[in-house]
C-alpha cells in the first residue's frame, strides 16, 4: 500500500540532494513570472481594454512557463537529469492540451451555477472586476446554488485527485490525453488519501502567501509608504516576498507527484507479480 509519508519523505530527500539543480528552474519558471504577475496584478482592475489585454497574454505566456518548470522537475525526478528541460519542452504541448481538457471539464461541472446566477441576473463580468453587485437571491435558489456548489467541489476534488499523476504519465510513458486514463487507473484506492494531502498542501500555502503579503506587505508600507501610483515600490517588494513563497510550495507539487507517480506503478507492478 502506496503511504503518503513515505512519498513525502521521498520527496524532501530529493529536494535537499538535488537542489542546486532545481534553484535554476524555480527561479526562472515560477520566481519570475510570480514576482511579475503579483507586480502588475493592481493594474488590472485599472487599466483600460487594450493594457488589460496585454497584461492576460503576459499571464497567459507565464503559465505556460509555470507548465514547463513544473514538467522539467517532473521529468528530474523520473531520471531525467541534465536533459530534464528539453524533455519538458518536448512534452510541454500534450501536458497543456491535457491540462485545457481537465479544465474544460471543471468548467463544465460548475456551468450549472453560473447559467443560474446569469438568469438570475447577477453581472458575473462586473463580479469578476471587483465591482459591487447586487447579488440578493430568492432563498431557494440561493440553496440550490450552495448545496450543488459543494456536491461540485467535491466531485472537482476527486476528479483532481484521480488526475493527479497525469504529468507524471506524459513524462515518463509519452502519453497525452492517454495520460488521463492511465492516471485514473493508478491512483484507484489511494483518492481520498490525494484529497487529503491536496487539502493540506493547498491550506497552508495560502496561508503562508497570505501571511506573508500581510505581514512583509505592513513593513514596507511603513518603510516605504503607501505610494500614490497603483504600482507602489511596498507593492511591488511585497510581490517579490509572496512569489518567493509561492515558488517554494510550486516546487513540492510536481516533485511529490513524480514520487507518487512513481510509487504507484512499483505498487502495480508488485501487485501484477504476485
Amino acid at each position: 500500500m502506496v503511504k503518503m509519508g513515505t512519498v513525502w519523505d521521498r520527496t524532501a530527500e530529493f529536494l535537499t540532494d538535488n537542489l542546486p539543480s532545481i534553484m535554476p528552474i524555480a527561479l526562472v519558471a515560477f520566481f519570475v513570472p510570480f514576482s511579475v504577475m503579483g507586480s502588475f496584478q493592481p493594474l488590472m482592475s485599472e487599466s483600460n481594454a487594450g493594457l488589460t489585454l496585454v497584461l492576460e497574454l503576459l499571464t497567459l505566456g507565464f503559465v505556460v512557463v509555470v507548465s514547463w518548470g513544473m514538467l522539467a522537475l517532473t521529468a528530474m525526478v523520473l531520471d531525467g537529469g541534465p536533459d530534464a528541460g528539453k524533455i519538458a519542452a518536448r512534452r510541454l504541448v500534450p501536458s497543456l492540451l491535457v491540462s485545457v481538457a481537465i479544465f474544460l471539464a471543471m468548467a463544465l461541472l460548475f456551468a450549472p451555477v453560473v447559467l443560474t446566477l446569469l438568469v438570475s441576473g447577477v453581472d458575473l463580468f462586473a463580479l469578476m472586476r471587483g465591482v459591487p453587485v447586487d447579488l440578493s437571491l430568492p432563498v431557494s435558489v440561493g440553496w440550490a446554488i450552495c448545496i450543488y456548489s459543494l456536491l461540485a467541489v467535491g466531485v472537482a476534488a476527486w476528479i483532481s485527485a484521480r488526475v493527479a499523476v497525469a504529468n507524471a504519465v506524459i513524462v515518463r510513458e509519452k502519453l497525452a490525453f492517454g495520460a488521463i486514463a492511465r492516471s485514473w487507473t493508478l491512483t484507484r484506492g489511494v483518492v481520498w488519501r490525494i484529497v487529503g494531502v491536496a487539502f493540506l498542501y493547498i491550506v497552508v500555502s495560502n496561508v503562508a502567501a497570505l501571511a506573508a503579503r500581510l505581514v512583509f506587505g505592513s513593513i514596507f508600507t511603513l518603510i516605504a509608504g503607501a505610494g500614490d501610483s497603483v504600482m507602489s515600490l511596498s507593492g511591488v517588494l511585497t510581490s517579490v516576498i509572496v512569489a518567493a513563497v509561492q515558488t517554494g510550495f510550486t516546487v513540492l507539487a510536481p516533485l511529490f507527484t513524480a514520487k507518487l507517480y512513481v510509487a504507484l506503478v512499483t505498487e502495480r507492478e508488485r501487485a501484477t507479480q504476485s
